[in-house]
């Protein structure tokens, strides 16, 4: 006799055991061994059923978490499933449909919470033992419950008679298993085991004229009715001589959908999705128009042979979650209308109600303001040095000027000789600086060594003014970008604002949540407008758009470029993203899911995505032109600058202010002298 050794995770119950015992035990402890009612001889043909499923087990699920759902704990077959389940199962847990349904809700809840293993589960089964024909519904009302349809890779074996194959196998609680299986026998007498622990059981034989050995292997498909699910039959045999390794039970059914047509619900966001209505109800089909997402789905539809009916999303909403239930595309999804939604972001709370498959790089959310202003070439001069370089040499010059005048007084104090005035000392230190010094003015070694480090001082300063000098002289200079939230709220007097559509979903839950006082200040100032009306505010000045870069860089280049493609707006480089990334989202439990996520993860690795994206922006920008009526010329090839008057304007106002500071000397001196002339 074998008797069932795997590991248990949850709980376990043996076929003689009362139901009140169900769930009893605790995570880890070793399953009991079977009584001594299960070590009696049982009926032959439920014995060739234990087989045959221990068959399946052993050669189709070695290593999964294996679920066993009975509809009483009574029958020879589910004694005899019991007895034969092969040790390679990697965890068991048995239940008793009834029994766990007749318990209040948190019961319930406490009682299937570990049921399909923990998130390191890689591999689960189901086997449904269906032998109590009239205990069917409860079985699979169980199986709804306990939340098989979010796990559609779980291999499902189906145990009873041949009676009611369709409505099992179409069942709404298997409605995105991928593999189920139905073994139906014939003539299956599906008496109970007596309750008493010395009562025997004998033989029961079969009908004159009627084959009872014998079962009928089933499978679901989900695609092969023409796109729709069915019941395929795979093979008739006897119980004894049927050997499930030589039959293909579960096999690959997602490379070809047959034609199976998808519910998408989607929202405007070029480029990634654009589309037209096909009537201007809100919430009607509507026809892909060239973008990201259309070239996407029309992709995979050629791929795995498919078709998809799109709807817009009634009020252009991606989703926001109120205790748990969303609205907007989420919320479809949620409630499972629709198969899949185009262009979203993942978040937390989405994560918990969709399956998310990424797409392609998110969209970084970017600052437009006007271009920044060219600064006033006469400036040019001063704008090699920041202010407090400008200062730091005046104050050296004065300092300078002082230390050599009591170093040269001092000596002339003691040593006596001719003496060093001090505006000698000022003259000669300026003039080092423009590289024309006078007579040098020291009269001692002191003097002469505080002379040789002013002039190493002046050459670095000459060196660095005049490269620097030459850049601004014919590069003109511009005032600092708004390229940050940061420098967005310290600019005095400014406003800004962003479009109604991107204060949905996920922006809004980063922007109303976040806790930075920067970022809460944008929220609070915020204005909603459309982009038509925001980027003339902008050209006005004092104002900044915040949106998406790529769906605002289309509108800016369609309509504000000239035709050497110049704008005169500014689209910050240092924006942010919202969203660690674009794609899918998908009703949970989808079976098809894992077979779209590979398929758009290999497109992005290869650079088609990112290709398709460049390459639609491109053509909208150049079919928006050609609607307007403009054009786009090539950029002239870089060539020499020379020098202009507009470039040196600056030397010759300085030199009118030193002509008009000499003149106003000359009158003081003039007017000075004529006083102290007159006395």
């Amino acid at each position: 006799m074998m008797s069932l050794s795997y590991r248990i995770m949850v709980a376990v119950t043996v076929t003689v055991v009362s139901a009140s015992t169900v769930f009893c035990q605790f995570v880890g402890e070793p399953v009991q061994q079977l009584s001594g009612d299960v070590d009696e001889p049982v009926e032959q043909v439920g014995v060739d059923v234990g087989v045959m499923v221990g068959q399946v087990v052993e050669h189709h699920l070695t290593g999964c978490h294996l679920v066993l759902i009975t509809t009483t704990q009574h029958s020879r077959v589910f004694s005899s499933i019991n007895r034969y389940l092969s040790v390679g199962v990697e965890a068991g847990v048995v239940v008793e449909a009834g029994w766990v349904l007749s318990q209040d809700q948190l019961a319930q809840d406490h009682l299937l919470q570990r049921l399909w293993g923990d998130t390191r589960t890689t591999c689960r089964a189901l086997i449904i033992d269906l032998t109590n024909n009239d205990k069917t519904e409860s079985a699979l009302r169980l199986a709804e419950t306990s939340g098989l349809w979010k796990l559609s890779e779980t291999r499902v074996v189906v145990v009873g008679g041949t009676a009611g194959v369709k409505d099992v196998l179409l069942h709404h609680s298997l409605r995105n298993t991928v593999h189920a299986l139905y073994l139906a026998f014939h003539d299956l007498t599906l008496s109970t085991l007596p309750r008493h622990g010395n009562s025997r059981l004998k033989k029961v034989l079969p009908k004159e004229g009627v084959v009872n050995e014998r079962v009928s292997v089933y499978r679901r498909c989900l695609y092969c009715n023409n796109g729709d699910m069915d019941v395929q039959f795979i093979k008739e045999k006897n119980l004894t001589s049927l050997i499930m390794k030589d039959i293909g039970l579960f096999h690959d059914q997602f490379q070809n959908l047959m034609g199976h047509t998808f519910q998408v619900t989607t929202a405007p966001y070029f480029p990634y999705m654009d589309y037209q209505r096909d009537s201007q109800e809100p919430g009607s089909n509507v026809t892909p128009k060239e973008s990201v997402d259309a070239s996407l789905i029309n992709s995979l539809a050629a791929i795995l042979n498919f078709t998809y009916e799109i709807r817009e999303e009634p009020n252009k909403n991606w989703g926001v979650e109120n205790d748990g239930i969303f609205d907007g595309m989420m919320g479809q999804l949620q409630r499972e209308e629709k198969d899949f939604c185009t262009v979203a972001g993942p978040s937390p709370g989405r994560l918990k109600a969709i399956e998310y498959a990424k797409g392609y790089p998110s969209d970084m959310v970017t600052i437009i303001s006007l271009r920044p202003s060219i600064l006033p070439q006469y400036l040019s001069l001063i704008r090699p040095f920041a202010g407090e370089l400008w200062m730091a040499l005046l104050v050296s010059v004065v300092a300078w000027s002082i230390v050599i005048w009591v170093l040269q007084s001092s000596w002339q104090w003691m040593a006596g000789g001719p003496s060093v005035k001090y505006n000698t000392a000022l003259l000669y230190g300026w003039g080092a600086l423009l590289e024309q010094p006078p007579h040098d003015p020291s009269v001692s070694t002191s003097g002469q060594v505080l002379v040789g480090f002013w002039l190493v001082f002046c050459l670095i300063i000459v060196t660095g003014f005049r490269s620097s000098l030459i850049a601004h002289l014919t590069i003109q200079g511009k005032s600092l970008p708004i390229d940050t939230f940061e420098d967005l709220a310290q600019q005095s007097g400014w406003e800004w604002g962003t479009e109604a559509w991107l204060l949905k979903g996920v922006p809004l839950e980063y922007f109303s949540t976040h806790t930075d006082p920067v970022v809460k200040k944008i929220y609070r100032k915020t204005e909603v407008l459309d982009a038509k009306d925001a980027l003339p505010k902008v050209m006005a000045g004092s104002y900044s758009f915040i949106s998406f870069r790529n769906y605002i860089s289309v509108v800016v280049a369609s309509q504000y470029s000239d035709e050497r493609g110049q704008i005169p707006f500014h689209i910050s480089q240092k924006g942010i993203y919202i969203l660690a990334a674009f794609g899918w989202g998908f009703r949970k439990g989808a079976p098809f899911f894992p077979r779209f996520s590979q398929l758009m993860i290999r497109l992005e690795d290869a650079g088609i995505i990112t290709y398709w994206t460049k390459d639609v922006i491109a053509r909208r920008v150049r079919e928006n032109r050609e609607t307007a009526g403009k054009s786009i010329q090539p950029k002239d090839e870089a060539s020499e600058i020379v020098l202009r008057l507009s470039h040196l304007q600056g030397a010759f106002y300085l030199l009118f202010l030193g002509s008009s500071v000499a003149f106003l000397t000359l009158l003081v001196e003039n007017f000075t002298h004529s006083v102290y002339s007159s006395q």
